[in-house]
């Protein structure tokens, strides 16, 4: 089209035209579609957004000054051309630092995220390794505070399982020949130490029982219950010599005969050293556990619940699966990654709205005449466009002020006074 004219036309036009001159070169440079992988993305990274900046930038400059003629105030106006150009330059040099600095950014984030995950991994294997020795420390405060004696429970129902065990494989033989010579059937040991062991668990723990209603009867000093409970307990005493410590003490007899010669125990001595041991492991067990243990555990079988004192109740520490300490790291941890996605997200957003900031001013420099947005960007928050410039206040018209007569009321003394003459 600038061959078909001449002179000053051409000229003009030239002038005009001038980005036809270098845009397609620019394009074809910046888009690097001939040039290797690593050159290409290089060129359309740093270059194609900054040069289709520049080549709008031409035109619409070319257009502002067009319209220079017909602005108010064109001094103004040809100085906020040169300072778009200016806000151009420092939004591309910052476009380009916002790259490297984006890529900084993403390098240390990445490392920090490496080390975090690193500590919250090790956290987390300490937390599991220490959570059984935080139960447990749970638990042993737990049963130290509580009014209930727990361990005295525990420890009497621990004992009367092993008394049950011992002496259901002391006294299996005689049940099973006892059993088989009544129904004349050959019952297997393993058939009868099932149910025997829970016959004998009972029976313990009804002997614990019973002591337990002796002593609560000697301390209130009730002789007819003493002396009914007296009785109750002696035959508590014969049931469990005759029938479980006797076959326990028989048992040591092949011991004793051979560490003596013609060594023969009688019914009086069997009968005797069985009450001794039984009344010594009830007096150990008992002054050592079960006089705490087994009224709790009647308590309990007798549905009256447990009364709590005031004075010995104590506030309960609830557990914790996981400690304090673990739940700051990980609000730290949490607010940190916020923080850094924030601080990271602007940092990849900045660099191409600086350009695109600067060519949205020539676009609203040739239609509004003033910049939408002040360059340079430094923070997310600040991609909003300014404020236009205030229009004058107009005031509004002034009301129209109703006048009213001074006095509207006829004046019948004038009627009068007309009359008359």
């Amino acid at each position: 089209m600038l061959n078909d004219n001449s002179g000053l036309v051409k000229l003009i036009l030239s002038i005009i035209l001038f980005p036809t001159f270098f845009q397609e070169m620019f394009l074809l440079y910046a888009w690097g579609g001939q040039d290797p992988v690593w050159l290409m993305l290089s060129k359309r990274i740093f270059l194609l957004l900054p040069v289709t900046a520049i080549i709008l930038g031409c035109w619409l400059t070319v257009a502002c000054f067009l319209t220079v003629i017909i602005r108010p105030n064109r001094q103004e106006y040809v100085e906020s051309i040169f300072i778009t150009w200016w806000d151009l330059g420092k939004s591309i040099a910052a476009f380009w630092g916002g790259i490297f600095k984006f890529v900084f950014d993403l390098a240390v984030a990445l490392f920090s995220l490496v080390k975090v995950a690193l500590l919250a991994a090790w956290s987390l294997v300490q937390e599991l390794v220490l959570m059984p020795f935080r139960l447990l420390g749970n638990m042993a405060r737990n049963v130290a505070t509580s009014p209930i004696p727990w361990i005295a429970v525990v420890l009497t129902l621990f004992w009367c399982l092993i008394e049950a065990t011992i002496f259901t494989y002391v006294m299996t033989p005689l049940v099973v020949d006892t059993f088989s010579n009544i129904t004349g059937d050959n019952l297997t040991e393993t058939g009868i130490r099932v149910p025997l062991f829970i016959f004998l668990l009972f029976v313990v723990l009804g002997s614990y029982a019973v002591l337990s209603t002796f002593v609560e009867s000697v301390q209130k000093k009730s002789i007819v219950t003493i002396l009914g409970i007296g009785m109750i307990e002696l035959v508590v005493l014969f049931v469990e010599v005759v029938f479980l410590y006797r076959e326990f003490v028989d048992a040591l007899v092949p011991w004793f005969a051979q560490h003596s010669q013609d060594f023969e125990l009688g019914v009086f001595w069997t009968l005797a050293i069985s009450t001794f041991v039984w009344f010594g492991i009830r007096s150990l067990s008992w002054f050592l556990f079960a006089a705490h243990g087994t009224p709790t555990i009647m308590i309990v079988i007798q549905g009256k619940g447990l009364a709590l004192t005031e004075n010995r109740r104590q506030p309960t520490v609830p557990y914790k699966s996981i400690s304090s300490d673990f739940m700051a790291h990980i609000k730290q941890d949490v607010a940190w990654a916020q923080t850094t996605g924030d601080a990271l997200l602007g940092s990849f957003i900045l660099p191409p709205m600086q350009v695109m900031g600067a060519a949205i001013n020539f676009c609203m420099l040739l239609i509004s005449g003033h910049h939408l947005f002040a360059l340079p960007f430094k923070h997310v928050d600040e991609l909003r466009p300014m404020e236009s410039p205030a229009k004058p206040k107009v005031d509004p018209a002034p009301e129209a002020k109703t006048v009213r007569p001074k006095n509207t009321e006829p004046n019948f003394g004038d009627l009068r006074n007309v009359e008359t003459h």
